[in-house]
């Protein structure tokens, strides 16, 4: 009896992991708040668009609290004849794998919530049940366009997600773990994105797919009659679907920085600055690749895209595990 008592979690330990939840959940939003606002200045200057760069007071700053308010204060509308209790259950389907897989994150060698010897399996599996989340507000809307919506873009995640599941091969067979933490270590000495250069990429291609960013933001393209599987939503629950993407962003990019910029490992030399500088430096490096992408690159159509990931990254990415398989059994 003694030791089942002991076994079971304390107040105090329930209480830290709450407001440690709570803090993450709270620097999370933070965190979408500023992606936005970066998001419009950095394309504002890509673009030489002038007005995201001047509207909003200073620095811009007060221009995403005003959409937020906005959202928050517009009326939630539905049809009549949807199914209620789907169509309120799916976008906080949509947004909790996005906050879940943050469990496994490891920032910093002290700062991470959950070990797991399983945190890559963890990620990719928690990762995917967003899929149903979009394909049931597509059918919970009673809306044919909608419906069609959310089953094209199901079949644009599972795509994209199987190549992507095949990139990050090379670096488990390279590191002999699925955990994280055994993967960040595992690049004190060089990065993996300079021994996986072609998994990096094919990863960095499907991330961009998984995560409905140009060039591969379909639903919305000028040539849609809607905008896919959340047309029928509108404030707070479109808000919802709107913050997972954010939420997915913030969580590919650090899944990225430790699975191939090698974590909160120093530069060779620069050992004395703390290791959250590093992750954090290095998360932001991505933060601005992926909205550099987004700039650049124009919308392709939904038969490029799916012959490009059956036709093109899913070969690229078993090549990538052949030829990693190859090197490591023979050096």
């Amino acid at each position: 009896m003694t030791s089942f008592l002991q076994a079971e979690p304390s107040s105090t330990h329930l209480l830290t992991q709450f407001l440690m939840g709570t803090s993450m959940l709270m620097l999370v939003l933070g965190f979408v708040t500023f992606a936005i606002l970066a998001e419009r200045k950095v394309m504002g200057y890509m673009q030489l668009r002038h007005g995201p760069n001047r509207v909003g007071g200073r620095f811009g700053l007060l221009q995403t609290v005003a959409d937020i308010l906005k959202l928050l204060t517009k009326e939630d509308t539905r049809p009549k004849l949807a199914d209620k209790p789907l169509f309120i259950l799916a976008p906080v389907i949509a947004f909790t794998p996005a906050f879940m897989v943050l469990a496994v994150i490891p920032f910093t060698d002290a700062f991470h919530f959950s070990d797991i010897g399983v945190g890559l399996l963890y990620y990719i599996a928690i990762s995917g049940v967003s899929t149903i989340g979009i394909v049931t507000a597509g059918w919970a809307s009673n809306n044919k366009y909608a419906l069609m919506g959310g089953m094209r873009s199901a079949a644009q995640m599972i795509s994209y997600e199987i190549p992507l599941v095949m990139s990050v091969i090379g670096v488990v067979l390279l590191t002999g773990s699925l955990n994280l933490i055994d993967i960040v270590e595992a690049q004190q000495h060089i990065a993996f994105i300079l021994i996986q250069p072609i998994g990096f990429i094919v990863f960095v291609i499907a991330a961009n797919a998984e995560l409905n960013r140009t060039p591969f933001d379909l639903p919305e393209a000028e040539s849609e009659l809607v905008a896919g599987y959340h047309v029928e939503y509108s404030g707070f629950r479109w808000a919802f679907f709107m913050l997972s993407e954010y939420v997915y962003l913030f969580a590919m990019a650090s899944l990225v920085t430790v699975l191939f910029l090698g974590g909160w490992n120093a530069i060779p030399g620069l050992g004395f600055i703390p290791d959250a500088f590093w992750f954090i430096g290095k998360f932001m490096l991505m933060m601005f690749f992926f909205i550099w992408i987004r700039v650049s690159l124009p919308r392709i159509r939904v038969d490029q895209l799916m012959e490009f990931g059956w036709k093109v990254l899913l070969p690229v990415a078993l090549a990538n595990i052949f030829l990693t398989a190859m090197l490591k059994q023979l050096f």
